[in-house]
This record gives structure tokens, C-alpha cells and sequence, in this order.
């Protein structure tokens, strides 16, 4: 079963929707680090197998749920099955993602703030801790005496 997940921005602005079967192809590992090797460039079954350490039908196995998610698709080349991603998936997965990095920049933004304001009175303490002499100390110590 699938379900679209909709969520709204803090405008109120309905962000699009994201396929619950692509959140749920990519929550397992092996299927996430074949995600991660098709970014960089288009491999085979085979090739997949190789740089994950498991048996071409496990790679298999990973990658037809990663194309019924819509994730890959999948081309023959002869006698060789070509993987690839599909970029709209993840398009929609990164506007899904927005509101949540809005949130996150403006939690950072009030933090950086903080921090801020937080560096200027501990400046603003030391110039005045500075500015008053030490009277605890007496300004010139005592004269030693011959004895």
C-alpha cells in the first residue's frame, strides 16, 4: 500500500507530496548505498553486487523494490541490466524536505543570535572589568626593611 504524505509550511503553503514507498525503499541500508553509488554515475546489477559485497539475486532483490518505489529505472543493455536514478523522486523528496530546512535555518538563525548577543556582554564585562583598577591589590608593594 501506498500513501502520499502532505505536509503544510509554516506560511501555511501546502508542500508537495511525498510517496511513502520512497521513504521506505530508502529506510533500508543496502538500498540507500546503492542510491548513494547511482548518484555519481549508472551501474549494472553486477557492478552494484560487487561494490556492495552481496550475491547479484540480493542486489537483485534491493533494486526491484527500489524501481517499484520509482527511485531507478532499470535499461538492457545485451545481455547486462543498466541501473540508473530517476531524478523526479527526489525532486519531490527535496521540496518535501523544504519546510523542514526552514524551520531548522531559522532555529539556527535565533541560536547564531543568542550567541551573539551572548559574545557582546561577555565583551561588554570584560572592557568594564578592565576599566576598574584591582583594589585588592595595593598599588605598590611594601618596602622591604634591613634587619
Amino acid at each position: 500500500m501506498v500513501y502520499w504524505c502532505r505536509q503544510k509550511s509554516r506560511e501555511g503553503k501546502e508542500a508537495p507530496p511525498i510517496n511513502s514507498a520512497t521513504l521506505s525503499a530508502l529506510a533500508e541500508p543496502h538500498r540507500l548505498h546503492i542510491v548513494e553509488l547511482l548518484i555519481q554515475q549508472p551501474l549494472t546489477v553486477g557492478e552494484i553486487a560487487i561494490r556492495l559485497d552481496i550475491r547479484q539475486p540480493q542486489a537483485s532483490k534491493h533494486l526491484r523494490v527500489l524501481n517499484e518505489a520509482g527511485l531507478i529505472e532499470v535499461k538492457a543493455v545485451a545481455n547486462r541490466r543498466v541501473c540508473q536514478l530517476r531524478p523526479e523522486p527526489f525532486q519531490q523528496l527535496d521540496g518535501w524536505l523544504h519546510p523542514f530546512r526552514q524551520l531548522w535555518q531559522e532555529r539556527f538563525d535565533q541560536l547564531e543570535g543568542y550567541l551573539q548577543e551572548l559574545q557582546h556582554q561577555r565583551e561588554e564585562a570584560a572592557r568594564s572589568t578592565d576599566a576598574v583598577p584591582n583594589r585588592t591589590k595595593p598599588e605598590h608593594p611594601p618596602k622591604e626593611t634591613d634587619s
